[in-house]
């Protein structure tokens, strides 16, 4: 009887122990907390900010460096930073200069490729530019032949001077001749070398010209890509048509508002085809005629002389006095 009670005894506990045991393991595990993260929010708003401040910061002093200085001074500036790349050790230098020397020169390696892309970059830019802006050659006219070198070039503007043109819906595109403007040609052809030299595309002088000059007076002719493009207007540069200035003169109706050169310009008054009864062309042959015969030395202080005046009119006016004087001395010597 007592080997019956031990053994349910003995049993009771050991199915008290295995629950106990399968209980514990069916309880679920208390969640491990996770690592921190590596990259935090706060770290990568740390570097966007800092890459945008200095990409901003680059621009800046880009576009400031761009605006003061041209390439050349930059160049010029930069000149011994880009240098300092090729790091070479002095004989009697120590193990720890060598060492600063190259880790210098290491550093300054991406600073020095930057300077030096941008030096190449603006280059090619303001070479594009410039064939925008600047006359397409610096020797606009050919040279001269020896026994035409004393030969004056007259510089002749086309619209408001020798022609005028307007647009409307009715008739399109007209062009007009301005009175007197055969003879002027025809006659002034004998003494000057005529260029015709105006800010119109070529498309649309060489036609233009064609008509208007058939026994061809004019002898070379100069469109918008000859001019110098400036402060969003485009002039006339008689420094680059390879002749003396000394013997330029530049007519036309807006002469010192489309040239860069206003010691050889010659003011005419624009033209419009309603002024009908215009001689301004004819009343500048006497003058220029003169001029040709003449030859100045420098015809820049000559106009310079006539500045602010009616040139037509100022030249009878001169003449006339000369001319009086003239007979004067001739009736003193007389007496």
């Amino acid at each position: 009887m007592s080997l019956r009670i031990l053994r349910s005894r003995l049993s009771s506990v050991a199915s008290s122990s295995s629950n106990r045991f399968l209980c514990t393991n069916a309880a679920p595990a208390a969640p491990l907390p996770s690592p921190p993260s590596a990259t935090s929010p706060n770290r990568w708003s740390f570097l966007k900010y800092a890459v945008i401040a200095a990409f901003t910061g680059t621009t800046v002093f880009t576009g400031y460096a761009s605006y003061a200085y041209t390439v050349d001074e930059i160049d010029e500036k930069t000149k011994s930073f880009r240098e300092s790349v090729k790091y070479t050790p002095s004989e009697g230098a120590t193990a720890l200069d060598k060492f600063q020397g190259l880790l210098y020169s290491t550093a300054v390696t991406v600073p020095v490729k930057a300077v030096e892309l941008y030096l190449d970059a603006r280059r090619l830019i303001e070479e594009q530019v410039r064939s925008y802006t600047e006359p397409y050659t610096d020797k606009l006219l050919p040279d001269l032949l020896p026994q035409e070198q004393h030969v004056f070039t007259l510089v002749v503007d086309l619209n408001e001077t020798l022609i005028h043109y307007i647009w409307t819906r009715e008739t399109g595109w007209q062009t007009f001749k301005r009175p007197g403007v055969d003879a002027f040609l025809e006659h002034l052809a004998q003494f000057y070398e005529i260029v015709v030299y105006t800010d119109e595309q070529n498309m649309f002088v060489d036609p233009v010209i064609e008509r208007l000059d058939p026994k061809h007076c004019i002898r070379y002719r100069l469109s918008r890509p000859a001019t110098k493009y400036q402060d969003g207007k485009h002039y006339r540069d008689l420094s680059k048509l390879n002749r003396n200035p000394a013997k330029v003169l530049y007519l036309s109706g807006h002469a010192f508002e489309s040239c860069l050169q206003p010691e050889n310009c010659v003011p005419v008054k624009p033209w419009v085809q309603t002024d009908k009864d215009d001689t301004a062309l004819v009343d500048f042959i006497p003058f220029l005629e003169f001029v040709a015969r003449s030859s100045p030395a420098d015809i820049r202080p000559v106009l310079q002389s006539y500045q602010g005046c009616d040139i037509p009119s100022e030249f009878i006016r001169r003449s006339k006095e000369h001319q009086k004087r003239a007979q004067g001395q001739k009736r003193f010597w007389r007496n």
